[in-house]
């Protein structure tokens, strides 16, 4: 099989992948990626439409302006796409690919609208992890964990454990 670069949202019910490798990764820092993120900024990377296909689900599209389209999981609200409604670009989401890490953003985009004190986020001190801070917490969480993994899964939802309840519609 060849490879892909595949990604989806938090709950699983929308999964995507790429039949090339994505590029272009950069963070934009427009008031409606913003907004959109509701983040201090996105982080995006794409390829060409031909290229990008959804394997699961349906994505959730808005309209952020006459000209953009911006995809989400309709069921647990993940940010996952943007695109030019004419154009021949899909950009997706950095942390929703399976393997965020393989894409290091290379410039910034819309700084206009950067928050000033966003350079400075790297500089601020490392608090104690939840695992170290709260370790009962932390145990709970990853007991009743109901994200999806990251990589592809045959079938959606996930068999949930004792305890556990995973609702769709």
């Amino acid at each position: 099989m060849a490879e892909t670069w595949s990604g989806g949202c938090q709950c699983g019910a929308v999964r995507y992948r790429f039949t090339v490798k994505p590029g272009g990764a950069h963070i934009c820092h427009c008031r409606m990626c913003q907004k959109a993120f509701g983040g201090f900024y996105a982080p995006l990377v794409g390829g060409p439409r031909d290229t990008f296909e959804i394997t699961r689900g349906e994505l959730g599209i808005f309209l952020s302006s006459d000209q953009a389209e911006r995809g989400f999981c309709a069921r647990c609200g993940t940010p996952l796409t943007f695109a030019y409604r004419d154009g021949n670009w899909m950009s997706v989401s950095i942390g929703s690919l399976d393997d965020p890490a393989a894409f290091p953003p290379v410039d910034q985009h819309g700084v206009e609208s950067r928050l000033i004190w966003v350079n400075d986020l790297g500089h601020l001190p490392d608090r104690q992890s939840t695992e170290a801070e709260a370790p009962d917490t932390a145990a709970f969480i990853k007991s009743t964990n109901h994200q999806h993994p990251d990589h592809d899964t045959d079938r959606w939802p996930q068999a949930v454990g004792p305890g556990q309840s995973q609702k769709t519609k």
